[in-house]
């Protein structure tokens, strides 16, 4: 099969699980957990006993799981600014965070999650997106109040751009790593659990105690980091499965490669995951720890979009990207798994063009 890797070693590999952040998340303004939505229509099709999909399209505000990571690597920096080692609640930071700056590079969702912290504490951030994102990205970073500064030019030199320019009253909170920028990606990652944790919890209460099979879109590869490290961390070993655009596919690439490979991109609806390098923090444990990789064309995540708007599911190109991973992955499934699908935006932070 092209576009495809397996590990038959990854469910044996085991490591420490990130930290649990999730009771800064739940003393957040307006926490809830996102629903898991069982899709027994979806099940019958893959032909397995179950299938879930944790629905990301409204969290704590936001129409993607980014603010996650954002709220609490943001508190971690500002936190540790004033001396103080856990994750302040961000009402305890506003008088502390005067004259910072935030400032990151996106393709959409991270970046309007950092610029929505940092409207909850009152203070500026600059945001740097490529040109390419759609204006309904663009308008929503806009939208809370940050800078944000177009760069003509792929993802990888977006972040680069926004690094460039950090000074000493900014502070750079960066969803992907490199050698001397670990900190602050660590901290996202740790913010990111909090999804997976919220899953298992539902899945219990429905009977499905354990997960056989977790399909996680990636872009650089920090939320399928969390989900590695927490399900290689425990007792539970599902497989772990990474699913890409074929426009962008690195992880997958690098895993083939044997190494930390960047890749030319091109565009895809799936704008959120259109990265061509992996994070350096993050590509050990993809390395050791996933089971699979698949990538994805446009194609495959519009219907995947269209068949989980069908079942009442809101999912944008990047979160549905799940399912499609799953249907291309379907021969391979056993007909007693429970696959749990990460959707990690609704449509609102990701619409489909007109034209698609």
């Amino acid at each position: 099969m092209s576009g495809f890797y397996d590990n038959p070693r990854a469910r044996e590999w085991r490591t420490l699980g990130a930290r649990d952040v999730s009771e800064f998340h739940r003393g957040l303004p307006g926490y809830a957990p996102t629903r898991l939505v069982e899709v027994p229509e979806i099940a019958a099709e893959l032909g397995v006993a179950r299938v879930f999909v944790k629905e990301e399209s409204s969290r704590l505000g936001l129409p993607a799981f980014k603010v996650l990571g954002a709220s609490y690597a943001v508190s971690r920096a500002l936190s540790t600014r004033i001396g103080h080692s856990g994750a302040l609640p961000l009402d305890e930071l506003r008088g502390a965070a005067g004259g910072v700056r935030l400032v990151t590079a996106t393709d959409g969702n991270h970046g309007r999650a950092v610029a929505h912290v940092a409207r909850l504490l009152g203070i500026s951030a600059t945001i740097f997106t490529p040109v390419n994102i759609s204006q309904a990205a663009k308008d929503a970073i806009e939208a809370e109040g940050a800078r944000r500064v177009e760069v003509d030019a792929e993802y990888d030199d977006v972040v680069r751009a926004a690094a460039s320019l950090v000074d000493e009253g900014a502070m750079l909170i960066q969803d992907t790593s490199w050698d001397g920028y670990e900190e602050v990606p660590g901290w996202i990652v740790e913010g990111y659990t909090t999804l997976v944790i919220e899953a298992d919890m539902q899945g219990a209460e429905v009977g499905a105690a354990e997960f056989d099979v977790v399909f996680v879109p990636v872009g650089v590869g920090s939320l399928a980091e969390a989900v590695v490290r927490h399900y290689r961390s425990g007792s539970s070993s599902p497989s772990v499965v990474s699913v890409e655009p074929t426009a962008a596919p690195a992880v997958l690439t690098s895993l083939n490669a044997g190494e930390r490979r960047a890749v030319r991109t091109s565009s895809t609806i799936m704008a959120g995951l259109n990265c061509g390098t992996p994070s350096a923090t993050a590509w050990p444990t993809l390395r050791d720890g996933l089971d699979r990789a698949v990538a994805v064309t446009d194609e495959q995540a519009l219907a995947a979009v269209s068949d989980l708007a069908a079942s009442g599911i809101d999912a944008g190109p990047c979160g549905a990207a799940a399912l499609a991973g799953a249907r291309a992955l379907a021969s391979h499934l056993s007909s007693a798994a429970t696959l749990l699908l990460l959707s990690t935006e609704g449509r609102a932070a990701n619409p489909v063009p007109v034209h698609a």
